[in-house]
């Protein structure tokens, strides 16, 4: 799930691994926001995690609006969405780099991280 290996240490603020840590958990709203602030946008670290947040940030946005439709299945992918959300952004505040199955490798191929 996650490389376990942290970053250089000379890259990361404190203030990279706190966004990054809010990226995942209010995410899609503050990947978008991220995304404006042009002192935070081309951050390695932040950028890196910030795309991830994003693209679970709106698949957990998707389960949610099925799930009204009296399906049980959505509604409970969308909590595991968003404890797995939790689990990377801790990560991320750890200084670590994480790679998420999928998701981290369509947004290498769209060039988004």
């Amino acid at each position: 799930m996650d490389s376990g290996m942290p970053a250089p240490e000379g890259e990361i603020s404190n203030d990279d691994r706190t966004w990054a840590l809010l990226t995942y958990v209010l995410s899609p709203i503050v990947p978008i926001i991220v995304m404006i602030m042009e002192e935070k946008k081309n951050r390695p670290f932040l950028k890196a995690h910030n795309a991830q947040a994003l693209v679970l940030g709106i698949i957990q946005v998707v389960l949610w609006m099925i799930a009204p439709f009296g399906l049980c299945i959505p509604a409970l992918a969308a909590i595991a969405v968003f404890i797995l959300q939790v689990y990377y952004g801790v990560q991320a505040y750890n200084g670590k780099y994480v790679t998420i199955p999928w998701v981290t490798d369509f947004v290498k191929q769209q060039g988004w991280a």
